[in-house]
Parts: structure tokens; sequence; C-alpha cells
């Protein structure tokens, strides 16, 4: 069956709202995706029918409410292509699954040992390992781009980027400034041919791609841009290497028995899991996929990558705009993000172009994305991003690109 993108949208009820007077077009799924009705009724259920505390109530609402969160880790294992559900470690968000690969990889850590990221990382995935490094001593190193937008791979091979020293690896699957696809298996093969541990930051990835199997050695992503609710990220993790990493934060749960002189610590996943987890969370994230799941990865890709031509072509057709990253939709994203300019050259700034759009009722997001190394890199002080997904159209592309001929236009004017 054709892709039916309208009914889709039907099982969103905030995409038929209006804002300041016109239909919403929300061009902003890279920063967080809208929720349709099942993913809302599943958390409200939970909430009204099966609320306890997991592994601890040994009544029925105990037993209903961990045989939910338990059954949501079974569902991200299937989904991800995980080898069990013991491999999937439940978080707040990828900040705190990224900031819990950092705190157990990096404990045997010393002076002189190495990190790598690139510059096109989200600040998540920096500012953890910065810390590693003020911690340990040992050195961060980056990836640089292209002036396409792609990782240099040959300019980091030429500079030994990895080389003996390497112990850790952690690069996004997805830019989410960009767009670009990175090339994580050849990067994994090689950080694994040093001995170095491979991180992937899969938040723009997992949501869009289908995932046949987990990339690198662990992989962080969150439930909110998957359709999920906020409050429940992923880590998953190697069975063995979750098995020799240490406990990040102590409390309930995390432990095997507790004495004062000392404690043991529960095996993988719950050892990484302190306290009460986000429960109905999960519950709501495993709707979330089961959603998805009933759509077809392959179905969203397809579509999303016909919205991202669709959207390069419009965009990279207005006098003044240039896309920051690949032009073009292979191996991309759906995140484009762009300046504008007049056609005399006066820069707008992205803050004036987001509160024009959304007077319009188009939703787009300004600033630096969380990933302001990257701007300085392409020596601009913060761009305008658009970003789909599997309910965006061409139609609100078409609203976006004219949008932005008038916002050019008013400033050139002004």
């Amino acid at each position: 069956m054709a892709y039916d993108v309208e009914r889709i949208r039907e099982d969103f009820p905030i995409l038929s709202r209006a804002v300041n007077g016109h239909p919403l077009a929300y061009l902003d799924s890279a920063n967080t995706a809208q929720k349709p009705q099942a993913v809302v009724d599943a958390i409200a259920e939970h909430y009204l029918s099966h609320n306890a505390n997991v592994a601890r109530a040994m009544h029925a609402l105990g037993a209903e409410a961990t045989q939910a969160f338990e059954g949501a880790r079974a569902k991200v294992a299937s989904f991800i292509g995980a080898g069990s559900a013991d491999e999937v470690v439940f978080t707040k968000n990828a900040s705190e699954a990224l900031n819990l690969a950092a705190h157990t990889l990096g404990a045997g850590l010393k002076t002189g040992d190495e990190i790598v990221v690139s510059v096109m990382e989200h600040h998540s995935n920096i500012v953890p390992w910065q810390l590693l490094c003020q911690r340990t001593g040992a050195r961060l190193r980056w990836f640089d781009i292209t002036d396409s937008g792609r990782l240099d791979l040959d300019k980091a091979r030429a500079d030994g980027l990895i080389n003996e020293r390497t112990k850790i690896v952690s690069l996004a699957w997805v830019s989410n400034v960009l767009g670009s696809v990175n090339p994580v298996a050849e990067v994994a093969d090689w950080a694994h041919s040093v001995g170095a541990a491979f991180v992937v930051d899969a938040s723009q990835g997992v949501p869009h791609l289908p995932t046949a199997r987990p990339l690198g050695d662990l992989m962080a992503f969150t439930g909110h841009k998957l359709l999920g609710p906020t409050g429940v990220g992923v880590l998953w993790g190697r069975g063995e290497l979750l098995e020799a990493l240490p406990p990040f934060l102590g409390g309930g749960e995390m432990i095997e028995v507790v004495r004062m002189e000392g404690s043991t610590y529960a095996p993988p996943p719950h050892r990484f899991e302190a306290g009460t987890p986000p429960i109905a969370q999960a519950v709501g994230l495993g709707a979330a996929i089961d959603y998805l799941q009933a759509v077809g990865m392959d179905e969203i890709a397809a579509h999303e990558r016909s919205v991202t031509e669709h959207a390069l072509a419009r965009l990279g057709s207005i006098e003044g705009l240039r896309v920051l990253g690949p032009t073009t939709a292979e191996d991309r994203g759906g995140a484009v993000s762009f300046t504008l300019a007049t056609r005399d050259g006066l820069a707008i700034h992205p803050h004036d172009v987001m509160q024009f759009l959304d007077a319009q009722g188009i939703a787009v997001r300004g600033g630096h994305h969380c990933a302001r190394p990257l701007h300085e890199r392409l020596g601009v002080q913060s761009s305008t991003r658009m970003s789909s997904y599997l309910y965006t159209t061409t139609g609100e592309i078409d609203r976006l690109a004219d949008a932005l001929v008038y916002v050019r236009d008013f400033f050139g004017r002004v």
C-alpha cells in the first residue's frame, strides 16, 4: 500500500490545531517528536489501572507494572535487534545514557589515554567526555568535517587520530545539525583495531532509520524523539561489556546485597537503574515502538527521504539561503539547517526567522542546536533548522519555503 501521510496525521491530535490563526506546520521533530494518540492512551491507561512501583510490591498492581515495564524493555530490544532484553538499560534521556557510558567506560582511564569524538557532536556527546578527561588526565581529540559536511576520514587517517593511545571513540550516527549519516561501522572497525571501545549516539538515527542490529559497543538514544514521552532514554550495551562495567549511580534496585561494610551489585541491566525507574514513560515508549512497527520503519525512512529531497530542492532554490551540510538526500537525515540573508547579503538572525515563521504557524528551531563547536567550525554564529518525521508533508515544506522568501524580502526592505 502507498504511504498515506494524511491518514497517519489523523493519529496525532496536535497536528490538527492552529497556531496564531494558521494551521500548525510542525517542522521541529529533531528537537522532539509529536505523540500519537496510542502513546498518550497507553500512559494514561497505565496510571489509571496499573500504577505501582516495579520489582518491589508483591501485589497485583506491582506485578502488572513490572510486567509492563519489562515488556517495554523487550520491545526496545526487538526494535533495535539486540540479542537480549538484558542489554537494554533505561535512563531518563540520551544525555544520561552517554554520561553513564563515560563514567563507567572511563573508570580506568589515566593520563596519556585519548578519547575521540567529532566536531559535529551534540553537546551531550562532548561534555561528558570533557568531564571524564578532567577527572582522569586523558586527552580529548576529534574528527573534523569536509566542506560538504561529512566526517573527514581521510584527514583523520592522515593524522593518526585513532591510535594505540585511543581508549574510547564516541560518534553520532546522524548529525542533528548537518543531517549527515556517519559511517559508524567503518569507524567502529577502526576503533576496535586498536582495542578502543566504540560508543554511538543514535538519538537522530533510531527514530528514523531501520536498525537491524545495535551499533558499536554501547548505543544511546532517547524516547521523546521516537514518538515516546519525555523522561525515558536507552543505553544498549554488549552483554559481556555491561557485565564488566561498574555501577553508575547507587541506590535501590541496583544492589544484590547491602551491608554496612560494603555492597554487591545486581547484574545488568538493573545494576545501572538505581531507584524508581521511568515506569510509565517506558510503557509509553513501548507503545511508540508498537506504532512505528505497525507503520513500518522501511516505509517511514522512504517517506522521510522523499520529504528531505523536496526540502533540499525548495530551500536550495532560495536566493540568500545556505544549507549547512549535504545538499542531496543520499546518506542524509531529515534535519536541514540553514542560514538566511537578504538579497544584498545582510544576515538575518535565526531567532528572527523562527519568530516570523511562528507567526505563520510554522514551528522550526533557531540557535546552535546544542552544537556550538560545529557552528564555530562552519563559521556561523547560529542557524535555523527544519526537521521532518513520518507525519511531515511536502505541503508543509512548501509553506516553509514561501514563508522564508517573505522573511528574506521583509528584512531586505527594512
